[in-house]
């Protein structure tokens, strides 16, 4: 029996909810008339969700009002431990949250927390913590990348170990809003692992339903509560924005969604949120940027970038939606106001790259910032400017192997956009002698057979 199948067959003894019709039409629109556009078009929206309510885990657990015996101590090593994984400082955050699983052992705060670090930094290790990667229809295609089987074992025995953990309490006290947060908040970080690590992506969708439906009733339990509206705005949001067909069939089911009530609700989220402010705005600068509305995501990723000082994602966050709205102000006739808003993004570009050069800096991360410099230069028509800084990324020392793939295919394609035929046909040869990442080798061969034309 396909899975399909079983998310159509009714069970009248255990009825679908409103998610779980959604995942279901969504693996049915995989095989409709509708085409595989669209239901990879569904799959990035919903991606964005399960980023956004698994990197809740960052600030989450049992903060204040969590339970009656927290302790001072605890809820410093939660609150440091946070700040280190906005700061990238991975170990630092491990030693803190190891600390909180030392002291609480039956908490299952430690486990979850010890769970997101290793998420997040196998995330930034593979140069997949920036939220354009997954606007492309090219991370939903095959690949040869796979995960390392021991990160994948570490992650599902801390996971296991915190869902063990908060059923634990939960048959002490089954009306607990905080540990029950933290069982759906546990399911939706198994999810986006699922997505953003293991790229099964409709594994990744059945996960994340539970973690909508655990914050609903979290929220019926305490309607104060506003941490577990995160996950049910991003909801809101996915189900307004789903592709008219499927939103009908969604609806039948059930599933009802709104675009505007969803960034509401998140607005909301980065304004009373406990402990999910920040995760709220991270995630309102993604959307904000698919909605063109680049002033507000601006304004998030320059109070982000000034607040975590070390996580130099901000800056680039803050790059991008700078050449972003050039090319709207662009379009307008605003050349000036275009012109300013390029010369800044490429100064912060170009400081960048000179922080990393200078002797002594670990070049960390330098493959991605020639990367996406080579795209905001591609966005600005300068494809041969480009194409040099696709090609600097794939000489940095340690350079991720899938960047360095994506950089030669990106440089084939800019100087195809420049006019240098051989120059192009050279890298995708390069790009087919190396391992395939997404839909590299597709988009090399089509790159042979005729010049690279798609704007970027």
């Amino acid at each position: 029996m396909n899975s399909g199948a079983a998310f159509c067959r009714p069970d009248l003894n255990n009825p679908p909810t409103a998610v779980t019709a959604v995942v279901g039409i969504s693996e049915f629109s995989q095989r409709s008339r509708y085409g595989p556009m669209q239901t990879k078009y569904s799959t990035f929206l919903f991606l964005l969700f399960l980023i956004a309510s698994a990197s809740v885990l960052a600030q989450s657990g049992n903060g204040k009002t969590a339970t009656a015996d927290i302790s001072p101590r605890l809820e410093e090593l939660q609150k440091k431990g946070s700040e280190d994984l906005f700061n990238l400082e991975y170990d630092a955050a491990r030693q803190k949250f190891t600390e909180i699983a030392r002291l609480s052992p039956d908490d299952p705060t430690g486990p979850q927390m010890l769970a997101t670090t290793l998420w997040l930094e196998t995330l930034n290790q593979a140069r997949r913590l920036q939220s354009a990667i997954y606007s492309t229809q090219s991370f939903y295609a095959g690949t040869e990348d796979k995960p390392d089987p021991h990160v994948v074992q570490d992650f599902r025995d801390l996971t296991r170990q915190a869902t063990q953990l908060a059923k634990a309490r939960l048959k002490r006290n089954p009306h607990d809003p905080q540990t029950l947060y933290v069982l759906g908040a546990t399911e939706s970080l198994k999810a986006a692992f699922a997505a953003t690590v293991e790229r099964r992506f409709m594994a990744a969708l059945r996960s994340g339903s539970s973690a909508v439906d655990t914050h609903r009733e979290v929220i019926k339990l305490d309607p104060n509560l506003h941490d577990p509206e995160l996950t049910i705005g991003m909801y809101d949001y996915i189900v307004g924005t789903l592709p008219l067909p499927v939103r009908m069939l969604a609806s039948i089911a059930g599933a009802r969604g709104s675009k505007k009530r969803g960034i509401q609700t998140l607005e909301r989220v980065s304004k009373e949120g406990q402990w999910t402010r920040d995760d709220a705005r991270v995630l309102l600068i993604a959307i904000y940027k698919k909605e063109k509305r680049f002033p507000e995501a601006l304004a998030l990723s320059q109070e982000l970038q000034e607040k975590y000082p070390r996580n130099y994602l901000f800056r680039l966050e803050t790059a991008d939606t700078l050449v972003s709205r050039a090319a709207i102000e662009r379009q307008a006739s605003k050349t000036k106001e275009a012109d300013a808003m390029e010369s800044e993004a490429l100064s912060t570009f170009e400081s960048m790259l000179h922080e990393r050069s200078v002797a002594g800096a670990a070049p960390r991360a330098l493959d991605l910032i020639h990367f996406r410099y080579g795209e905001a230069l591609l966005l600005m028509g300068q494809a041969q400017r480009a194409a040099t800084e696709f090609l600097a990324a794939t000489t940095v020392k340690g350079a991720d192997a899938g960047t360095v793939s994506r950089a030669h295919l990106r440089a084939a394609q800019s100087f195809d956009l420049a006019g240098k035929r051989n120059e192009a046909l050279s890298e995708y040869r390069v790009v087919l002698s190396r391992p395939n990442v997404y839909d590299s080798y597709d988009q090399a061969r089509r790159g042979q057979k005729e010049p690279y034309r798609k704007n970027p």
